[in-house]
C-alpha cells in the first residue's frame, strides 16, 4: 500500500495543498510539524501529530519537530475564541524542555535517519522588526490573510477582538517553513486541520520567494463518538507527563474507550498493521464484553509513552481497582487508584479495634449496622481485597501507611476509607 493510501485508510488525511503530494511521498523528503510550548507537557491530542511524524520517519522520510519558542510567546489564534494569556520567556523555556522530552519518547533522534529538533526562537532572536517587515511581511496581503478560515472564525467568535500580534502569527509560521526549506531542504509541513491557514502561508511564501513547490498535509481533528475533543477526561487534558497525568489515568483513558471509538483510535495511534486492527475489530464484534481492542490500545500507548515500568504499574493499579488486593501499594498510590470511588474519613480510634462491618456502616457504606452485618455474614464485604465475616475486627496494620484502607461491597462497589 502506498504511504498516502495508508494515511487515508487510518483517517489521517483531511486536505492536501497539492495532489502531487501523493507521488512525492513515495520518495524520501524532509517534512516538519510544529508544536506550541503553551504547557510543560504535550497532550494526548498532540499525539496525533507525533504519530504522523513517526509513520513518516518509519517510511524513510526525514522529520523535523519544531518547538515554537518564538511563536509560543505570541500564541496561535487558530481554533481559539479568545486571546491566550501571554507567556514569559522563562515559562516558554521551561515548557520547551518538557516538550523535547515528550517527543524523544516516540521519535527516533538517533541513527541514520534521526529526527531533527529545532526551535524557531533561534532564528528570530537576532531579527530586527524592520528586517522582518521589509524582507518577509511584504510578501503577505491583508485580504488574503483575512480570508484564512482560522482568522475568520476567530473574528466571528471574539466579535473582532483579534490583536495584530495574533494576526501576524501566520506570517511567522510561514517564515518558519521558508527557513526550514533553506536550511534543511524541507518540502512539506503537516498539522491538524486548524493549521491549514498557517500551512498554506508557508507553502505560498516558499513559492513566492524561492520559486519552488512546497506542500502541506492536514489531518482531521480527532473527536470521540459524542463529539468531545479527544484527550479530554472529565474536563481535564490528558498530558504525556506522568506528573501532570498519572500513568494509571493515561492507561485507564484508553482502556475505557467506547466501542464506537476504539478502532478509529487504533488506526490513528497504533503501529499495528491495518490487518491486525481489522482482526481486533472482529474480536470486538464476537466478544464485546472482553474489550480486547481497548486492552491492546491501552497497553501499546502506555508502553510507548511510559515504558515497561509504567505499563506494569498501570496494569497493577488496574488489578488493584478491580481485584481489591492492596499488597505492595502505598497510601498515596491507593488514593490515586481509588480517587473516583466513594470515600469517607473517620478517626483512627473509631476504626482500629472495631468490627469491620460497624466501621463500614459508620463510614456510610450501609444504611445501618444490621445491613452491614448481614452483608459481612453473607460474604459480601471485603477489606483490602480479602473477604471478612461479621466477627472480623479492624487491626492497626489494616490501615496502609496508617491512614488508608479499601472496603468493597460485592464485586464492584469499592469504598476508600481514610483515617485521621
Amino acid at each position: 500500500m502506498k504511504l498516502i493510501d495508508e494515511l487515508k485508510a487510518r483517517g489521517l488525511v483531511e486536505a492536501l495543498t497539492d495532489p502531487a503530494i501523493e507521488t512525492a511521498l513515495e520518495k524520501p523528503m524532509t517534512i516538519y510539524c510544529g508544536f506550541d510550548p503553551s504547557a510543560r507537557s504535550l497532550q494526548a491530542g498532540n499525539l496525533v501529530s507525533i504519530m504522523v511524524l513517526k509513520r513518516l520517519q518509519m517510511a524513510g522520510h526525514k522529520v523535523i519537530a519544531l518547538v515554537g519558542g518564538a511563536t509560543g510567546l505570541i500564541g496561535d489564534p487558530s481554533g481559539k475564541s479568545i486571546e491566550r494569556n501571554m507567556l514569559t520567556v522563562e515559562q516558554v523555556e521551561a515548557n520547551k524542555k518538557g516538550i523535547r522530552e515528550n517527543l524523544a519518547r516516540v521519535l527516533d533522534f538517533d541513527g541514520p535517519n534521526a529526527a531533527i529538533l529545532v526551535d524557531n526562537y533561534d532564528w528570530y532572536k537576532g531579527t530586527s522588526a524592520i528586517e522582518f517587515l521589509r524582507d518577509i511581511a511584504i510578501n503577505f496581503r491583508v485580504p488574503q490573510m483575512l480570508a484564512k478560515e482560522s482568522v475568520k472564525k476567530r473574528l466571528e467568535a471574539s466579535e473582532g477582538a483579534l490583536t495584530f500580534t495574533e494576526f501576524s502569527y501566520q506570517i511567522l509560521q510561514g517564515n518558519d517553513f521558508l527557513h526550514l526549506f533553506d536550511s534543511y531542504g524541507c518540502r512539506m509541513e503537516v498539522g491538524g486541520a486548524d493549521q491549514w491557514g498557517n500551512i498554506t502561508a508557508g507553502t505560498d511564501l516558499v513559492r513566492k520567494m524561492r520559486g519552488q513547490s512546497a506542500f502541506g498535509l492536514t489531518f482531521p481533528l480527532l473527536l470521540d463518538s459524542t463529539g468531545r475533543k479527544f484527550g479530554k477526561s472529565e474536563g481535564n487534558a490528558l498530558f504525556l507527563n506522568a506528573e501532570m497525568t498519572s500513568v494509571y489515568d493515561w492507561y485507564q483513558y484508553f482502556l475505557r474507550a467506547a466501542d464506537a471509538d476504539v478502532i478509529r483510535y487504533l488506526k490513528v495511534f497504533s503501529l499495528k498493521s491495518l490487518d491486525e486492527i481489522a482482526a481486533l475489530e472482529a474480536e470486538m464484534k464476537a466478544h464485546p464484553e472482553a474489550r480486547i481492542p481497548q486492552k491492546a490500545l491501552a497497553e501499546e500507548l502506555t508502553l510507548l509513552i511510559h515504558g515497561e515500568a509504567g505499563l506494569s504499574a498501570a496494569q497493577g493499579a488496574t488489578q488493584t481497582l478491580f481485584g481489591g488486593d492492596v499488597r505492595g501499594k502505598t497510601a498515596a498510590e491507593l488514593e490515586e487508584i481509588f480517587k473516583d470511588v466513594n470515600s469517607a474519613t473517620l478517626a483512627t480510634a473509631d476504626i482500629v479495634g472495631k468490627p469491620v462491618f460497624m466501621v463500614a456502616a459508620a463510614a456510610g457504606m450501609f444504611k445501618s449496622n444490621g445491613e452491614a452485618r448481614r452483608m459481612a455474614a453473607q460474604g459480601g464485604l471485603s477489606l483490602n481485597g480479602a473477604k471478612v465475616d461479621d466477627k472480623r475486627v479492624f487491626a492497626a496494620d489494616d490501615l496502609v501507611d496508617g491512614r488508608i484502607a479499601v472496603l468493597k461491597q460485592g464485586k464492584k462497589n469499592n469504598f476508600l476509607l481514610r483515617a485521621t
